[in-house]
């Protein structure tokens, strides 16, 4: 096989010397430089010669030319074409298959026809074009796929030999330089260079800058939100040119529903930040899906509990110390019965055994019990009985020690339905959608509501109190709450459970936005 490529190649290198050595003696008009022709002049040369070739055989086989009209050529009235004149080769058959049986070496290589009438080991250069030069990064053919190797060498190998087991750097093509000068492949189309980017709106806060906030260097802003949308931009597959505006002036947190209402009117084309999912708000705009979850819950100032001599009696309630000492006093009687007319023990006088039954049964609590059980069904309830008895004083121990030991911290706003029956202030973070909340759905006087601005205002207005100005609570967004109890030095603590459901996002008003938010977050 080698020998026979080999001899191929050597053919083809003396028809190309000949080919260019007529090819420059017969130009009238010589210029400097290479011949004036490409690849497709020698696929046409070599294309004349495998006709010619074809042709010799199909006469050197008692072929005869000659010609007859064709019954489906017919001239249409009015037509100057004259279809009918027109005679087709009868031979053509013939010389067709005769034409896909010829095998030669041309110019262009080897020239030979499959079954199917395809070109055998077509293969071609894969070029590089950039400006008006061009360079080869690699090759292309049926058998061995994209390539830096010739094909012509790998055509004595198996489709599955070395090239797509073994030499990994034969499986793709060199280096590509993409428009702009750079090697970096594209991440698809893109929008045109006189297109107008994205206006994007971002607040511009006073508060919890760590969430979103201005920025002297590109973008022009920071932030987990806007980390959080970078990143998501990055896995679309196409770029995405945007601009970052602040909506605000940066001395009070912006309205959130003038924000998005802005998008709804086509003032900016987005919205990204803290923007909470609203039924109000999804009316009018669309959101992506939530990329953090957020809930309103319940702030307060936390006070520690003075200890007191009864410390002993909170690990239960009082409903819990009575049941435990009527089934105490049941079990005693059970006991009793069970085996007062079978047990000396649990005989004597009436006095005697009322003072046996509450014996026995709070001895129990200790396991000190003296008196001894001799029925089986006593023996029975005795040992179901200890067991609850060991359950309920490890229960006690615990909580006891607990108390004892760990700093108590009490308050007298449990949560959100103690927060509305009281008359006390409640502090709102300036801006919220918390605000309407409070006002339209659990119907809180807007009396009662104190707007606040910054972090430090929290913690003052919680540390005077309603009675010295501040406020009794404050409701706002758990991420906000986590953020400013992380620094609160355990001075406040959230109470009752999260009484909203809801979470971040963020907005958009077209739907050619819409779906590439679906892209980002889907």
């Amino acid at each position: 096989m080698c020998g026979s490529l080999q001899t191929g190649w050597l053919l083809c290198w003396i028809l190309w010397c000949q080919f260019m050595k007529r090819w420059n003696d017969g130009l009238e008009y010589k210029k400097p430089g290479p011949a004036l022709f490409n690849s497709y002049a020698l696929y046409a040369y070599d294309s004349v010669w495998l006709a010619a070739q074809a042709l010799e055989t199909f006469l050197n086989s008692n072929g005869t030319v000659s010609y007859s009209n064709d019954p489906k050529l017919r001239d249409v009235n009015g037509s100057t074409l004259h279809l009918s004149s027109l005679r087709v080769f009868d031979g053509g058959q013939k010389y067709l298959d005769t034409l896909l049986t010829t095998n030669f070496t041309g110019l262009s290589g080897e020239v030979q026809f499959d079954s199917d009438k395809n070109f055998i080991h077509p293969a071609y250069d894969v070029l590089n074009i950039g400006g008006n030069s061009f360079r080869r990064v690699g090759y292309w053919s049926n058998h061995s796929g994209l390539s830096i190797v010739a094909p012509e060498t790998l055509y004595g190998k198996p489709v599955n030999g070395s090239l797509n087991s073994n030499s990994k750097s034969d499986e793709h093509l060199y280096s590509i330089i993409w428009p702009g000068e750079t090697s970096e492949t594209p991440r698809g189309w893109v929008f045109p260079n006189n297109g107008k980017p994205l206006r994007i709106a971002v607040p511009n806060r006073r508060s919890y800058l760590a969430f979103v906030a201005k920025e002297k260097n590109p973008p022009g802003v920071r932030g987990y939100c806007i980390d959080v949308f970078e990143a998501a931009i990055n896995l679309l597959p196409y770029p995405v040119p945007r601009t970052y505006m602040l909506y605000g002036d940066g001395k009070r947190n912006p309205s959130y529903n003038d924000l998005v209402n802005a998008v709804a009117l086509n003032e900016y084309d987005a919205a990204v930040g803290d923007v909470t999912i609203v039924t109000n708000r999804t009316k009018i705009v669309d959101f992506t899906q939530p990329y953090m979850e957020s809930g309103l819950v319940v702030v307060v100032p936390m006070k520690q509990a003075k200890s007191s001599p009864w410390a002993f009696m909170k690990p239960f309630t009082i409903q819990m110390w009575c049941v435990t000492g009527a089934f105490f006093l049941l079990v005693g009687s059970v006991v009793w019965i069970l085996e007062h007319r079978m047990n000396h023990e649990f005989r004597g006088p009436p006095s005697q055994q009322l003072i046996t039954i509450f014996w026995f049964s709070f001895s129990t609590m200790f396991f000190s019990h003296r008196e001894n059980t001799v029925s089986t069904l006593g023996r029975l309830v005795l040992i179901i009985w200890l067991f609850v008895v060991l359950i309920i004083n490890s229960s006690y121990t615990a909580s006891l020690k607990s108390i004892l030991t760990v700093q108590q911290l009490t308050s007298r706003i449990e949560g959100i339905d103690s927060l509305i029956a009281s008359t006390e202030p409640i502090g709102v973070q300036d801006g919220s959608f918390a605000w309407n909340y409070l006002v339209d759905e659990l119907n809180i006087a807007a009396s009662r509501l104190v707007t606040l601005k910054t972090q430090e205002d929290y913690a003052t207005a919680l540390t005077k109190g309603p009675k010295a100005g501040g406020v009794a609570a404050i409701v706002d967004e758990l991420p906000y709450v986590e953020l400013f109890l992380s620094s609160a030095n355990c001075q406040f603590s959230t109470v009752g459970q999260e009484f909203t459901k809801s979470g971040w996002g963020f907005v958009s008003s077209y739907p050619f936005e819409l779906k590439m938010w679906r892209f980002i977050l889907p």
